[in-house]
């Protein structure tokens, strides 16, 4: 009986092996897109059960499998396509529609109005029903978008800056970076929330810009705020505040988190940014979020007045600015897509431009090891001797 019993343990565990052999994908030492059209990347995302990978061009979505194939596409966006995560078979997406210099920008490109209002959403694909090319974002059943009330509030607020009033509450210039990940301070394997990060303006003449804010969502119950899109009729159905509302002192940085990514492989959370220009701060491209750390209160001022705010805290390591206290690393890469696919292993996005002015992305195998001078390094593990 013993013996029957270890060679059917045997099996299950064979079977369990070859199972998760299947699940998990041999990722590429690098994923190409070839020309893309006049907008660069914003984001990218993995599915390993399905073993392909999704890239956002600002104006469209791309679906792509391992080898490099088009699978489908997504077109028909007006607004601001940025960064992307994937979960239980669907792609997420942080989507801007404003009226400032980067959404009058992609309204002149495309030919089309500039928007009527305001409107920051996180759009939700079905990953399954994007089958071929030139889908229609707004004709075709596999996209929903919930509102953000929350950085549309800060987005059109006013503030006193010093004796000037300046728009934009913190700066804000809309939404960009996501992820997925546990509340800060619980274990890795606890329930996951979405995190949404707020795009910052880089004014130098202003002081309230020196954080970075992120947004913590449940979405639980978002089916019942998943509405069509439709670009001449912005909707308002979604949540009416946050589960959490974060800060994190990283110095100025121009238009904030661009990528945000989860890892949980190390439980932090990546955040690369395109640099500031404030000459007391370092100006890192990278900062990481300690994901272990419990936030804390802090007092912070704006509107000319002090406010208390959960303060997320940077992990140890990287290079740390003795004179703001403020540790992260030059890293030149990931701004328009980091994505973490297991074992301290990342996707980096090398965005390109080719000669007739086409955007184009590679995504590039790296290792984490948050050395000072070279905190990621490149991985060729298939190349043949």
């Amino acid at each position: 009986m013993k013996k029957a019993i270890l060679i059917l343990c045997c099996y299950l565990a064979g079977v369990c092996s070859l199972y998760s052999q299947k699940m998990i994908p041999t990722w590429p030492d690098s994923i190409a897109t070839g020309d893309q059209g006049k907008f660069h990347v914003q984001g990218v995302a993995v599915d390993s059960i399905n073993s392909c990978v999704y890239f956002s061009f600002t104006n469209s979505l791309i679906k792509m499998d391992l080898s490099g194939k088009l699978i489908g596409s997504v077109v028909g966006f007006s607004g601001h396509l940025g960064d992307l995560d994937f979960k239980d078979g669907k792609v997420y997406g942080s989507l801007e529609y404003k009226n400032d210099g980067i959404g009058k920008g992609i309204s002149k490109e495309l030919g089309v109005d500039d928007p009527k209002e305001n409107g920051f959403y996180i759009a939700i694909f079905d990953g399954s029903k994007i089958v071929r090319p030139a889908m229609s974002a707004e004709k075709e059943d596999l996209l929903k978008t919930v509102y953000l009330a929350e950085p549309v509030i800060d987005y059109e607020a006013s503030v006193k800056v010093g004796g000037e009033v300046k728009a934009h509450r913190y700066a804000c210039s809309g939404i960009d970076g996501l992820t997925f990940g546990p509340a800060f301070g619980t274990p890795k394997n606890k329930k996951e929330y979405l995190y949404v990060a707020y795009g910052v303006y880089g004014d130098t003449t202003r002081d309230d810009n020196d954080y970075q804010v992120i947004l913590q969502y449940d979405i639980k119950d978002w089916d019942s705020y998943g509405q069509e899109l439709i670009k001449d009729k912005l909707h308002h159905s979604g949540p009416k505040k946050p589960n959490a509302k974060y800060f994190l002192k990283t110095g100025s940085t121009t238009y904030g988190i661009q990528n945000l990514a989860y890892d949980a492989y190390s439980g932090n959370f990546f955040a690369a940014v395109y640099k500031g220009k404030k000459s007391i701060y370092p100006n890192y491209d990278l900062f990481v979020i300690d994901g272990q750390r419990v936030p804390t209160k802090k007092t912070i001022i704006s509107d000319n007045k002090p406010e208390k705010v959960a303060m997320l805290h940077l992990a140890e390591g990287g290079i740390k600015d003795i004179k703001s206290g403020i540790s992260g690393w030059y890293f030149p890469w990931g701004a328009t897509g980091l994505c973490p696919i297991g074992n301290g292993l990342f996707y980096i996005s090398h965005n390109n431009k080719s000669s007739d002015g086409q955007q184009q992305s590679t995504i590039y195998k790296y290792k984490w090891s948050g050395q000072e001078k070279t905190p990621f390094s490149r991985l060729l593990l298939h190349v043949k001797p």
